[in-house]
């Protein structure tokens, strides 16, 4: 499977995917699968889902109702340096100049660079944590020189 991407909602498909959400959280709630009767022009007939598939679904739908787009990348996947940079929300030649420098692993692909979604994870992770220790530190640093921040 590779990525699949929805982009932002139009206001319409939103409003849907608050109802979708409010309704389907109740159940993801539970930790159980569930079965879901699917109507279309030519009949019905049951879903099931796993009860990791329907927790997955609340969120997605959640992030729908927000207005923000989703995208879908399972795990293993290999992505294009356009697709990291995405994912980082770095420009293209930046995340270039990290694989250069050996930040992230990658592999050639004739010419072309691929990098599995888990390192990008773990480099945003790394760097989500990096960034909270300098916040605390210059906090800290503010506080103790009384510049109004209160703990």
């Amino acid at each position: 499977m590779t990525a699949h991407r929805q982009l932002s909602p139009t206001a319409q498909d939103a409003a849907m995917a608050r109802s979708s959400s409010r309704t389907l959280s109740r159940y993801a709630q539970a930790d159980k699968p569930l079965t879901l009767c699917v109507r279309d022009g030519e009949g019905e007939g049951p879903v099931e889902l796993p009860a990791a598939t329907v927790a997955l679904l609340v969120e997605m739908l959640e992030a729908l109702a927000a207005g923000r787009g989703v995208t879908l990348v399972p795990e293993g996947a290999e992505l294009t340096t356009a697709q990291a940079a995405e994912i980082l929300n770095v420009s293209r030649p930046y995340l270039v100049r990290l694989l250069d420098d050996k930040a992230i692993p990658h592999r050639k692909v004739g010419r072309h660079r691929r990098v599995q979604l888990e390192d990008i994870m773990a480099y945003k992770a790394a760097s989500d944590r990096e960034r909270e220790d300098i916040r605390t530190q210059l906090t800290r640093e503010a506080q103790r020189l009384g510049m109004g921040y209160a703990t």
